[in-house]
């Protein structure tokens, strides 16, 4: 732990590699999107307790949170689960570089609902960091319009996944206030595995009736995207600046493209390679003028 303590940029790459293959673990699956996501984070739920529930501090400040800190986590897992279920579902309709890259597109919608919900400000040059977003955008739709409707409504899902994660940091940034990241993160998941169950349970889908499949991709979603992803970057934030984890994590879409291209044979087009650029060039763009 160490060694590593010295050279956190392992954990960097470590965390690009885990977040960059949720896309692809996606694809392996047989199972509904919704199945898929339930898996995961029922997975996930798992392998936390033993953290939450083990540590004796931790337990208390669990048992210890008040009804609006509960209810406003609960809303959290709910948008979470949306974003969940939308996303995994675009990658059935468009390519994993196309969907990936919109998806990053959050940070820009979560600046959008601090301004407009939050009364919060816009600088002049985020401004333009949010019309190239959007540019790219729209240059990546129009290059997918063209191989068929399809792939436009997969880039229109990973939009709407997009809008819905935003919601769900922006709701985080209210409760992460008095609220460790343990906890909160806990609670959120517990509610967003409850709300993908009654989502099955709605649509129809039985979770044993798709074999093996769903189960493993859960399992490796939650250990490699998740524990190895996600919860790798709030670690690194003790060694590195907010600004360049953030930047770290615009490498998903590019690393993500490069094992679709080998294990899928997914090509993208020159044109979804421009609006990949232009959406990639505005948010790295804002997360710098945020930092400042």
């Amino acid at each position: 732990m160490k060694y590593i303590e010295k050279h956190p940029m392992i954990m960097i790459v470590v965390g690009i590699l885990g977040i960059s293959m949720s896309a692809i673990f996606v694809k392996y699956s047989t199972a509904p999107s919704a199945v898929t996501a339930t898996y995961r984070l029922l997975w996930t739920v798992v392998l936390m307790s033993f953290v939450v529930l083990g540590k004796k501090e931790v337990r208390r400040e669990l048992f210890a949170l008040d009804k609006k800190k509960v209810c406003l986590s609960a809303v959290s897992g709910l948008f979470l689960a949306i974003h969940f279920v939308l996303w995994f579902e675009s990658l059935k309709h468009t390519t994993v570089a196309s969907s990936t890259t919109i998806v990053c597109t959050e940070v820009i919608w979560v600046a959008l609902g601090f301004c407009i919900c939050m009364k919060g400000k816009i600088k002049g040059k985020a401004i333009l960091a949010i019309a190239v977003t959007f540019g790219g955008s729209i240059v990546i739709a129009c290059a997918d319009s063209a191989s068929g409707g399809v792939h436009l409504f997969g880039d229109l899902l990973a939009l709407l996944a997009a809008i819905a994660v935003a919601v769900y940091t922006l709701i985080g940034r209210i409760v992460r206030e008095k609220v460790s990241t343990t906890v909160y993160t806990y609670v959120v998941y517990s509610a967003c595995a409850f709300v993908l169950v009654v989502i099955c349970l709605i649509q129809g889908y039985a979770l044993f009736d798709y074999g093996i499949s769903p189960i493993v991709v859960g399992a490796l979603l939650s250990v490699f995207s998740t524990i190895l992803g996600h919860s790798i970057f709030s670690w690194c934030l003790k060694y590195f600046s907010p600004a360049f984890v953030s930047a770290s994590k615009l490498c998903e879409p590019v690393v993500a493209a490069v094992f679709a291209a080998f294990l899928f044979g997914e090509i993208p087009a020159i044109p979804v390679f421009a609006g990949g650029a232009m959406i990639l060039g505005g948010v790295l763009y804002y997360s710098r003028i945020e930092s400042k």
